[in-house]
């Protein structure tokens, strides 16, 4: 009886299983209302083949034309105009299920009008048409602002339509640089033609490209509250990460780049004896080249952060070493001081500055290939008889691709330096005890034979000490580039552990962006790091330069209370 209800139940579950089959032919596949939801442009010749140029998304499902936006110019930032690519774009549909279009979809001439059938799941036919128009941008945002000689920089909210001036300052009578989105026609009134008195409200208006966008922004001068000590964890901001080549700079074997900051402006130099050129430092727009009068620019340039700025050439062992200072890029520099060489070794392609040049301030040349320094104490402005220095306990460094950059703590000896250097891929960074010349304490180095660690500042921001190192990347084109690692070395006894995870580390960035297009970096391989406090105290900015990756980049740091 059992067998006999199991085949029963099993024939029952068959017959229904059987009932619901139908052919295909007979099921009707549910149809969307829209069909056609989006429309892709590719180009199909030049540098960008196969490359999307516009992105087109169909709102209206009744319509009947299609009219794909080209952007006027690509990219967007540059001017190369699509017009010869309008011609031949690859046009792609993103169909709702079950929708046809026929003929099907390849490269168009969008200057024309493209005839099409659109299907639906029923058999429903409608006729479509698809063309393109190129259309200028709508873009009209200020993407930075900063006001000439005055290092400000304005913090801008989108959003709000805001810029803020963190400053103390008289701001009346003055002067911006700006950055507007691409190809933007006008900002008015022009702060970079007209003074404007940025004590009181500004309001400023950007017009688009396309000449009916508009956008308003409103510019206020603000002296907000600082936080207890340091810079405002969240703050940290990328600035910009430019190609070097974009300057013109071509990185050979005798580039050897240093920065400075004058003002409103960072100075590179590529101590190969070129010129070195200015730019904007808050927008990285380049602005011409400095007047190097009489100095030399082979060696390095450095300076303070009370507006001076000194230029070095490369001396060799019995040479002399000359260093000019200056405090404008507009006026011919001055002789410093002079000093014969007698190290027996080559100095002048590693410098740095602790103090103020103006005042009371330590200099410090590296020695080549050797474990000595060049110690020069201003006092009063006056650069004080040149003292050879010899740092034991670290080894001996080898040439301009392997000599640290470093400078004093602060203007008191006993606070002592920091110091380190490739050491066969050690990387060690040694805390050094400032009249001693002894090591106190170290970092444990990464150990990476691909990486040196060597080019350091140290500032003071917003009652904190900072420490950052630069541990350059020798082999970019195998991802081995460049690193960033910031310390708070306010208290020495808490610079321990090691490079990567100090309980001293405050912020890192281990993949700087690389622009050397693959190819193998030619030595020296060598970079500079800087960190600039602003005048007011609201702001620090940290710029490096990396002739391996060549790039040159710029991070910014606040101490504002949010």
């Amino acid at each position: 009886m059992i067998m006999k209800n199991n085949l029963l139940y099993i024939i029952a579950i068959s017959l229904v299983v059987l009932s619901g089959c139908q052919s295909p032919d007979d099921i009707i596949p549910p149809a969307d209302n829209q069909g056609l939801t989006r429309l892709t442009v590719k180009f199909t010749t030049g540098e960008y083949a196969e490359v999307e140029a516009a992105s087109y998304t169909i709102s209206d499902p009744n319509a009947d034309t299609y009219v794909i936006p080209v952007p006027w110019f690509y990219p967007a930032d540059s001017y190369n105009e699509t017009t010869p690519y309008m011609s031949a774009m690859k046009v792609e549909a993103n169909l709702d299920n079950n929708f046809t279009i026929a003929p099907g979809l390849s490269v168009l001439d969008l200057t024309k009008d493209n005839h099409f059938t659109l299907t639906d799941s029923y058999g429903n036919k409608r006729s479509i048409t698809i063309r393109g128009e190129r259309v200028k941008s709508s873009a009209c945002n200020i993407i930075t602002f900063s006001l000439k000689d005055k290092d400000v920089t304005g913090i801008i909210d989108d959003a709000a339509g805001t810029i803020s001036l963190i400053s103390i300052d008289d701001l009346s009578n003055s002067l911006a640089d700006y950055e507007l989105s691409p190809h933007a026609l006008s900002i008015s009134p022009d702060p970079a033609v007209t003074p404007l008195d940025f004590n009181n409200n500004v309001e400023l208006t950007i017009t688009a490209h396309n000449g009916t966008s508009t956008k308003k922004y409103t510019v206020k001068k603000e002296i907000p509250s600082k936080i207890g000590a340091g810079y405002r964890k969240g703050s940290e901001e990328n600035v910009y990460e430019l190609n070097l080549s974009a300057y013109g700079f071509s990185m050979t074997k005798s580039s050897n780049p240093s920065l400075a900051v004058l003002g409103s402006y960072l100075v590179l130099n590529l101590g190969d004896g070129t010129t070195p050129v200015y730019i904007n430092r808050a927008t990285g727009a380049k602005l011409g080249s400095i007047n190097i009068g009489s100095a030399n620019a082979g060696g390095s340039i450095t300076g303070d952060i009370y507006g001076n700025m000194l230029i070095a050439n490369n001396a060799a062992a019995g040479g002399t070493l000359n260093v000019y200072k200056t405090k404008s890029v507009t006026a011919a520099p001055t002789l410093f001081f002079s000093m014969s060489n007698t190290t027996g070794f080559t100095i002048g392609s590693k410098m740095a500055v602790q103090g103020n040049l103006d005042g009371d301030a330590i200099i410090v040349a590296t020695c080549e290939n050797s474990s000595s320094f060049v110690r020069w104490i201003v006092s009063g402005g006056v650069a004080g008889t040149p003292q050879v220095i010899s740092v034991s306990g670290i080894g001996t460094w080898g040439g301009a691709d392997n000599a640290p950059r470093f400078t004093y703590a602060s203007t008191n000896l006993a606070d002592g330096y920091y110091i380190g250097h490739y050491a066969g891929g050690g990387g060690n960074v040694y805390y050094v005890d400032g009249t001693a010349n002894t090591v106190v304490r170290q970092l444990a180095g990464t150990g990476d034979w691909a990486r040196g660690i060597g080019m350091f500042d140290i500032k003071v921001f917003n009652n904190t000490r900072y420490m950052m190192t630069y541990n350059m990347g020798f082999f970019p084109q195998w991802a081995l580039g460049g690193q960033i690692y910031m310390y708070d070395v306010t208290n020495p006894a808490l610079v321990t552990g090691s490079v990567t995870d100090s309980p001293a580390l405050t912020f890192k960035q281990e993949s700087i962006t690389a622009y050397n297009n693959g190819a193998t970096p030619l030595e020296p391989r060598t970079a500079d790091i800087l960190l600039y406090p602003s005048a007011d105290g609201f702001m620090m900015h940290m710029y490096y330069i990396d002739n391996a990756s060549s790039v040159l980049g710029c991070y910014k740091f606040d101490c504002i209370d949010k």
